[in-house]
């Protein structure tokens, strides 16, 4: 099977195809350094010519409101449009949990801008949202710091490896297509201050952290349903203390 990983040389792009090339898929890893542009379509034709699967994890590599809009905007229609033309079989995408339950936030309005072109194409789907990745967690402590005092609210968050996303994108770029949105998780969930706490403490990090229900998530207020999966998610096997031990050790 021959598979387009668009986004192929980032952090679950790389992953994805490293997978599929393992189970003996023909796949390749498209980016603009790579020569595949989803904002020009430049190389789009070229890259999908006989593939049956297109993944697209890609992201912009601006988070203004309007700029991630645009990005996901064009280069979802034009991977689309590239796709129909190239007969591709099924369009695998990557969002984010709780994009539909945080209107403020200009990036899940992007997501589902995006989620709602894929759905209107007449192209076969499936959208996978994730839980935040664990790699994330010291961006969303920074963004939320003022000098040495971080203010994070106390709801649930369900944060997954981004090793086991890319391992579940992996499966579903070879599976029939779902036409429809599942979700992927972490095993655990945590209040978000509490699970700073214990990110800044690995790291021997002395800032503090404080619980505020009204400190904002990227714009939005938050409650215990903002950032967890809803009911059967797929479910990652990496314990987050086993990841923050692994990646302390190697900071």
């Amino acid at each position: 099977m021959k598979i387009i990983v668009i986004g192929g040389t980032g952090l679950i792009g790389s992953n994805i195809v490293d997978r599929l090339r393992r189970d003996g898929h023909e796949t390749v890893a498209a980016s603009p350094r790579a020569g595949v542009n989803a904002i020009t379509g430049q190389g789009l034709a070229e890259a999908l010519a006989g593939a049956q699967v297109v993944v697209d994890v890609c992201n912009s590599p601006s988070f203004e409101d309007r700029a991630v809009l645009e990005f996901f905007e064009t280069s979802t229609r034009n991977l689309l449009a590239a796709e129909a033309a190239a007969g591709v079989e099924h369009h695998v995408a990557l969002s984010i949990v709780g994009t539909d339950r945080l209107p403020e936030n200009g990036y899940f309005r992007a997501k589902v801008a995006q989620e709602n072109l894929i759905k209107a194409s007449k192209i076969p789907y499936t959208i996978l949202r994730a839980t935040q990745f664990f790699e994330f967690i010291g961006g969303i402590i920074d963004a939320s710091a003022d000098g040495g005092t971080i203010r994070l609210s106390p709801a649930l968050i369900q944060p997954i490896a981004a090793d086991d996303v890319s391992a579940v994108l992996a499966d579903l770029a070879v599976g029939t297509p779902m036409n429809g949105t599942v979700e992927v998780a972490g095993p655990d969930r945590f209040p978000l201050d509490e699970l700073a706490r214990k990110f800044l403490a690995a790291r021997q990090d002395p800032r503090e952290v404080i619980a505020d229900v009204h400190a904002r998530y990227f714009g939005s207020e938050l409650n215990d349903r903002s950032l967890v999966a809803g009911d059967n998610p797929h479910t990652g096997q990496t314990r987050f203390h086993n990841w923050l031990s692994r990646s302390s050790a190697q900071a």
